[in-house]
């Protein structure tokens, strides 16, 4: 078993499975904009190499971007199944190599999620989960029904909400966690239980409500990954949050490991990010820590003060990131591209498009997160 953390491993893992692979490569597709890993798969198809890629029916302001890929996928050779419609995202990272190898991912195949964000991935050859990885694929590719039998091989919303809970109850020291958002019901309860046993709980990301346990933000690098590592002996790394809409309507993809070597660099992985975050939230009594959730959205003038400070704040990653973007396009296309005005217009506009649905997609993920009211 081997551990893939990004940003520090880049995409080089990747496209050495792919390079490598001799009979068959299946891969599922939320996002991908790296032209390095489609180069890969299209070297792969030419040299024989059986090359299926499973492409989400939608994603976020991203469905023209997905029907050209199928397009340019059709076009190399590359057998192309796109998901049902059935669930809200099939938002599952994984690939199979050669039907021995399986990349279980927490990161898209995108710049952004390699290379600037904190993200793991699991690489394992371990046969049942090969043959449920395998038995996924198959299924979501015929769109079919799935009905999972590995607990290890974490899907929602198969099993996940199931195995996720069970493997937080079954903590007895410490729970280490990463998430963006934690705002299901009943995971915090859980978690909230866990605390009352006497187990530590830290968590990097953010938790709805008023946790009774320490939730910091992470400093420097976007967070993008989902990870649990609990008493130090057990890992969860995948693509699903501990939310309602992660854990029972859309597709998702995780993998639990014991594996000792692993589990270490993820602990010392979380223990390094730890000790840069920034404090999000208090540990408030156990008196109060079973109060209802407050809603994530600001009303009152003060508060949206606040929350304009927060997003200002907020976007100089986004800032940085768009820095380079624009230093990589103008590299590779010549000094020209800055004089001629279609460009520099096409460029901004492109831009604010990436912004405008970054910010409906935060909103809608916000809403998702807040508790339901009482009368509902």
């Amino acid at each position: 078993m081997r551990l893939i953390i990004e940003p520090a491993d880049g995409v080089a893992p990747l496209l050495s499975a792919i390079r490598r692979a001799r009979k068959s490569v299946e891969i599922a597709v939320f996002r991908l904009d790296r032209k390095d890993i489609e180069t890969a798969l299209t070297a792969a198809a030419a040299r024989g190499v059986r090359v299926t890629a499973l492409i989400a029916f939608a994603n976020r302001g991203g469905e023209r971007n997905l029907r050209r890929l199928e397009l340019r996928c059709l076009a190399a050779g590359i057998t192309v199944a796109r998901t049902a419609d059935d669930l809200t995202r099939y938002h599952g990272k994984y690939v199979l190599i050669d039907r021995r190898i399986l990349f279980v991912l927490s990161f898209n195949f995108t710049y952004l999620d390699i290379d600037h964000s904190r993200g793991f991935g699991i690489v394992t050859s371990r046969q049942d989960c090969l043959q449920e990885a395998a038995k996924l694929f198959e299924a979501d590719c015929a769109r079919t029904p799935y009905s999972p039998s590995v607990d290890a091989f974490v899907v929602s919303p198969a099993h996940s909400r199931r195995v996720l809970g069970t493997f937080l109850k079954q903590a007895k020291k410490e729970l280490l966690i990463y998430d963006p958002k934690i705002s299901d019901r009943e995971m915090l309860g859980i978690l909230q239980a866990r605390v009352r046993a006497g187990v530590e709980v830290k968590v990097i990301g953010q938790v709805s409500g008023r946790p009774p346990f320490d939730v910091r933000k992470l400093a420097g690098t976007r967070l993008h990954t989902r990870t649990i590592i609990r008493d130090r002996r057990r890992a969860f790394v995948g693509s699903q949050s501990l939310r309602a809409a992660e854990l029972d309507s859309r597709r998702e993809v995780g993998l639990i490991v014991r594996d000792t070597k692993a589990v270490k660099t993820l602990i010392d992985t979380f223990e390094s990010d730890w000790a840069g975050t920034t404090a999000t939230s208090r540990r408030v009594p156990a008196a109060v820590e079973d109060a209802p959730a407050e809603g994530p959205l600001a009303s009152s003038a003060k508060d949206i003060a606040q929350a304009v400070e927060v997003f200002t704040k907020e976007l100089q990653p986004l800032v940085a990131t768009v820095k380079d973007a624009v230093r990589q396009a103008v590299i590779k296309a010549g000094d020209d591209v800055l004089h001629d005005k279609d460009a520099k217009v096409t460029m901004k506009q492109v831009v604010k498009d990436a912004v405008k649905e970054a910010v409906k997609d935060a909103v809608h993920e916000a809403r998702e997160a807040q508790p339901p009211r009482s009368d509902e």
